[in-house]
């Protein structure tokens, strides 16, 4: 009998999600604490403890689906490979002049990031080529053995070459790249060629040293995870979610790691998407709350929000062509997620002005908050809501995690109360604004920094800590409807097993939109679909989707536009125009009604199968799930006070609408219904919330 099971397994900060669809369609699911030290760790005591819960054979798992944030952390921790790049002579300093901007206009003492290849490791070479990819200075060999000898002594891990207008002349850096590949086996190459063949040398330079960077990083965690299934009997493949938000082979992964560099949040959106089909609900934006961030998207008319320009690394990793400079730029196909630093490790802290502040820095799973009895010795969120009465105060996951409420209470009586001159409840509810706050910079993002109104969206809340902080997150935003579906708590893990498996590439293909020669678009566009289909080697049926670059002459930033899937004729090229000016509107609020002004830049070609078969996911409950509470009391700010709250598991709402205040508490996580609002489940199991007016 073939292995058929399909087992997602999606690292956070703070716990290891684990979900396996059964044959009846139904949904299993474990959480486990990360193991940081070494997180593969977590994953294999998460698919054990699941299996034997569930009386399930490893030898039946199939496909193992993974999200993680292994390339995330390397740049935010500083801790990816030593890693160098070559250059055309006199480009050397593109990753310190960047744009020449910074996300803080009014901060004389801001500082950027320093560049992840350090400048002693930036080295010139002999060589030039044109715009239209004619050779001004052929490449000199010498140079690039020069370069090669240097990098030998320095002992770089990884190497990233990257040389002016390569996109529209390849070989000179194709040469480099066999020259480093033959004099240091063993090194991590990445030629930008390979990774991002289109125009703007900061955003490929930047783009492929991102990729060495992470590479031998995640190559070796990959590399460990998959001998780990191995050798605990799990013959299935390992796929891995790409930032785009499809899921992709591990070997592939590892040749082009950037594409992984926000995978984790990708998979609650492409889950959050297809609940929302199921749910009728076209316009959404999704809340993925954790342990260490809190993760904002926009799904609208039914469609995921994808872009190409992203930045990760600063304060807030986002997409924004307004904010920029606060991070690395990665120029690569992402699903649009906003984050910010505000998950339940976030830790509590004053300024120096004496401003209550959370996070971005996080307790994690390890020491973790006070009320794990870890070690942990500084207030955070999760702590906060204890004290508050909105989690818990004697376990988690279903009773599987135990806490101890009191440590919760005694570190915010100490270390946050006084400081505030209030006393634990009232600083605990400080924090939970506070949170909620930073929260709203992520929803913005996406949201009203895109043109569109939060107001005129549902808010579909997931993640361990998604559902307690919905409802004052969509009060400030004035959203009246809210979505926590079931297994909200390990949802990006079910987001996996929905995921369609997908493999893209894009081309520069630059000229004005209408006197573009069709047959050329033509040409690259089968050549672009050709390439990705046999990349994805599916036995399966495959859809695509195209798209172009779009921009108005002069502009610094272009628009995606969808591209039909047939032959373009010329009457296709005004009608291209045409979409793009409905988008630059919508998108900015004007257009220019010139069609001769409008270029086009790029375009990309993604191939992709659907695993899923389409059924709804139905979490079980877990067994030996903790007993039902009936009430305690909650606080719900200065004007409402403590309340005596009702506590109940999602089933107990099958029977009609309930009014709040109420908690759901359920094995995954935890649903905050304040007073006056209403709740029930619909037809799919979510917990529907509406706010009053």
């Amino acid at each position: 009998m073939p292995a058929t099971l399909r087992v997602a397994a999606d690292i956070g900060g703070t716990f290891t999600d684990i979900a396996v669809m059964l044959d009846d369609g139904a949904v299993a699911t474990r959480k486990v604490p990360s193991t940081p030290a070494n997180y593969a760790d977590g994953v294999l005591q998460g698919i054990r403890e699941l299996a034997a819960e569930r009386g399930l054979a490893l030898g039946d798992i199939g496909e193992v689906l993974h999200g993680c944030t292994i390339a995330t952390n390397a740049i935010l921790e500083g801790k990816g490979a030593r890693t160098a790049l070559i250059t055309t002579r006199g480009f050397r300093d593109v990753l310190e002049l960047r744009r020449i901007r910074v996300p803080r206009f009014y901060d004389p003492l801001y500082i950027k990031p320093e560049p992840l290849a350090p400048r002693d490791l930036r080295l010139e070479v002999t060589e030039r080529t044109g715009p239209g990819g004619e050779v001004l200075t052929p490449l000199d060999e010498a140079d690039v053995l020069r370069c090669v000898a240097a990098l030998r002594r320095a002992r770089v891990e990884a190497v990233a070459v990257c040389l002016l207008h390569s996109y529209a002349n390849p070989a000179h850096e194709q040469r480099i790249g066999e020259i480093i590949r033959r004099e240091l086996p063993g090194v991590f190459v990445t030629l930008s060629v390979e990774i991002l063949p289109e125009i703007r040398e900061y955003e490929r330079t930047s783009t492929a040293v991102i990729n060495s960077y992470v590479g031998p990083v995640v190559a070796r965690y990959i590399d460990a995870l998959a001998r780990a299934l191995r050798g605990a009997g799990i013959p299935g493949r390992l796929l891995v979610m790409q930032s785009s938000g499809g899921i992709l082979e591990a070997e592939r992964v590892t040749e082009t790691p950037a594409r992984i560099v926000e995978c984790g949040p990708a998979a609650g959106v492409i889950g959050a998407a297809a609940q929302a089909r199921l749910a009728s609900e076209e316009n959404v934006i999704t809340l993925d709350m954790g342990g260490t961030t809190a993760k904002a998207s926009l799904i609208e008319a039914g469609k995921i929000s994808r872009t190409d320009e992203y930045e990760v690394g600063g304060g807030i990793s986002l997409s924004s062509r307004l904010v920029k400079g606060g991070g690395y730029a990665l120029k690569l196909p992402v699903i649009d997620i906003s984050e910010v630093g505000a998950g339940g490790g976030s830790i509590v802290w004053f300024d120096k002005g004496g401003g209550l502040k959370v996070g971005p820095q996080s307790a994690g799973a390890v020491p973790g908050p006070a009320c794990y009895a870890a070690g942990g010795g500084e207030a955070t969120v999760t702590d906060a809501n204890v004290v508050l009465g909105f989690i818990n105060p004697h376990a988690l996951a279903g009773g599987t995690m135990p806490i101890r409420g009191e440590l919760s209470h005694a570190v915010l009586r100490e270390k946050v109360a006084p400081r505030l001159r209030l006393d634990a409840r009232a600083a605990a509810w400080a924090v939970f604004l506070v949170a909620t706050s930073n929260m709203v910079r992520a929803v913005k993002a996406v949201s009203t920094y895109r043109g569109r109104d939060p107001s005129d969206f549902v808010l579909m809340a997931f993640g361990g800590n998604g559902g307690v902080f919905a409802a004052e997150l969509a009060r400030q935003l004035q959203i009246r409807r809210i979505l926590v579906p079931p297994g909200a708590g390990v949802f990006s893990a079910i987001g996996l097993i929905m995921a369609d498996k997908e493999f893209g590439r894009s081309r520069a293909f630059f000229g004005r939109t209408v006197s573009l020669d069709p047959s050329r678009l033509n040409f690259l566009l089968g050549t672009l679909e050709r390439d990705v289909v046999s990349t994805l080697a599916a036995s399966e049926p495959v859809h695509v989707r195209r798209s172009a670059s779009m921009r108005y002459s002069g502009q610094a930033f272009e628009l995606p536009v969808p591209l039909p899937a047939h032959d373009l004729a010329p009457a296709d090229l005004a009608a291209l125009g045409e979409a793009f000016e409905a988008e630059h509107e919508r998108s900015y609020g004007h257009r220019l009604t010139d069609a001769t002004g409008i270029e086009t830049v790029a375009v990309e070609v993604v191939a992709g199968t659907r695993p899923w078969d389409g059924r709804p996911p139905l979490p079980l409950a877990p067994a030996g799930a903790a007993p039902e509470i009936a009430e305690r009391e909650a606080y719900f700010g200065p004007e409402t006070g403590s309340l005596p709250t009702k506590i109940l598991p999602r089933r107990s709402m099958l029977h009609g609408q309930e009014n709040g205040p109420l908690i759901v508490e359920e094995y995954e996580g935890t649903t905050v219904v304040p007073p006056g609002a209403t709740a029930w489940l619909d037809a799919h199991a979510n917990i529907v919330i509406e706010l009053a007016p």
